[in-house]
């Protein structure tokens, strides 16, 4: 069976139930992949968000629904579901949110790869959901593979190598 590709660009959340389907987000450096996976249904997702909170006063974003964490995370709950998957089954993988440009003299004190992983903790808890895996944090940029077939994510941290994860047996 040929895989098919699918890209998650920032802001995007991308969902599926084919078998043959593997999502992708390419180069997350400060940005957080968010991964969900129904073993049983064989049904996944990935979100790729870039901050961690929309902006308050009401004020909508013109980007894709998971630009923010807040909004993105409870956006992908709802996909996968929509699509079959069983909220007592899903898994979850969170990847990205490292520090990985550094401006000389800028205050590094509220760095914003943290802050989205800490945002996408919230954000999975208030659906009720733990989280399985994760590979977060770091200096360098990584690109994130999950296989809608069995659930294995693969995650390519640029200089340190190739890691394969099995979602789909992953223990909270």
């Amino acid at each position: 069976m040929s895989e098919n590709v699918r890209s998650v660009s920032i802001g995007a959340i991308v969902t599926s139930d084919q078998p043959n389907e593997v999502l992708v987000a390419y180069g997350l450096g400060s940005c957080v992949a968010v991964c969900l996976y129904d073993p049983v249904a064989r049904v996944g997702g990935m979100a790729h968000a870039l901050l961690p909170e929309t902006p308050g006063h009401g004020q909508k974003s013109s980007s894709g629904p998971a630009k923010f964490v807040d909004k993105g995370v409870p956006a992908l709950v709802a996909s996968v579901l929509k699509l079959g998957a069983s909220r007592t089954r899903l898994k979850t993988g969170l990847c990205g949110g490292g520090q990985v440009l550094t401006i000389p003299g800028a205050n590094t004190q509220f760095p914003i790869g943290e802050r989205n992983v800490a945002a996408a903790e919230k954000a999975l808890r208030q659906k009720g959901l733990g989280i399985h895996l994760q590979e977060t944090g770091g200096n360098t940029g990584r690109t994130v593979r999950l296989q809608i077939a069995d659930g294995q994510v693969t995650v390519k941290t640029f200089g340190k190598g190739v890691q394969v994860l099995d979602l789909a047996s992953a223990k909270r």
